[in-house]
Order: structure tokens, then sequence, then C-alpha cells
């Protein structure tokens, strides 16, 4: 059995990092953002954890092409 726990946690995060980030920018921009400084921080975080997802799943494909 070959388990690599990088895939469901790669989806998990690219998939949560996408409704983040459309509800960042989608959503009511005076709530949102921080008042210090003014970053919309929902968009911020989650463009993060679908780049982090995109690079666990982009380690998943090239361990599998590897394999074969």
């Amino acid at each position: 059995m070959n388990l690599d726990i990088r895939a469901p946690i790669g989806l998990l995060f690219t998939l949560t990092g996408l409704l983040l980030a459309a509800q960042g920018g989608l959503g009511d921009h005076a709530r949102l953002k921080l008042d210090l400084l003014g970053l919309n921080i929902d968009l911020l975080w989650g463009v993060a954890m679908t780049i982090a997802g995109l690079i666990l799943l982009g380690l998943v494909a090239l361990n599998r092409n590897k394999a074969d």
C-alpha cells in the first residue's frame, strides 16, 4: 500500500485557499481589511494556502513520475 499523505493535504489546502481567496476578493472589503496596514488578510492567506497546496500536489506528481 503506497499512501502519500501529501495528496489529500494538498487538495485540502488548495480548495480551502481558493475559497478563502474568493471570499477575500469578492467579500465586503471594508470589513475584511486589517485596520493597521489596510491589508486584505483573507485574500493574502487564501493565495498563500493555494500556493502551498499546489506545491504539495506538485511534489506528489513528481514522486509518482519517479516511481514509474
